[in-house]
């Protein structure tokens, strides 16, 4: 039987010890990583929707790199948005530069009235590579 492995960024931030949950989890060749939220180190929500984006992706980033995973590992993504109407361009720029070229990974957006003082967060399904 597969065992699941915590993971965790090397800068782990204030929220996985607040609210006792892991960044992600191993099982196998997947990780399962938890929603990604633009949180300041100290895990403070950044009040700039854009940055806010950008810190997700870069939160996200940490958290597959310490699984041994890059971005082109992604294969499943889901976000959640607090107003998609109004945030949908700029979340579609971010994610265009980050995922710039096929093939894509799947994704579904939702919309939702809360996300404890956030207005973004990304959750994916990666392929840890056969070589880690």
């Amino acid at each position: 039987m597969t065992k699941r492995e915590a993971i965790f960024p090397a800068d782990r931030h204030a929220l996985y010890e607040e609210h006792g949950y892991s960044a992600a989890i191993r099982s196998g060749d997947l990780l399962f990583v938890t929603g990604q939220v633009g949180s300041r180190p100290d895990g403070t929500p950044e009040p700039n929707f854009e940055r806010q984006v950008r810190l997700a992706f870069k939160n996200l980033k940490a958290t597959l790199t310490a699984a041994g995973c890059t971005m082109d590992d992604i294969v499943d993504v889901t976000t959640f948005h607090t107003d998609p109407e109004n945030q949908f361009g700029t979340i579609m720029a971010v994610k265009q530069q980050i995922f710039g070229k096929p093939p894509y990974p799947n994704w579904t957006a939702l919309g939702v009235n809360w996300l404890a003082g956030f207005d973004f967060e990304i959750k994916v399904i990666a392929r840890i590579p056969a070589s880690t």
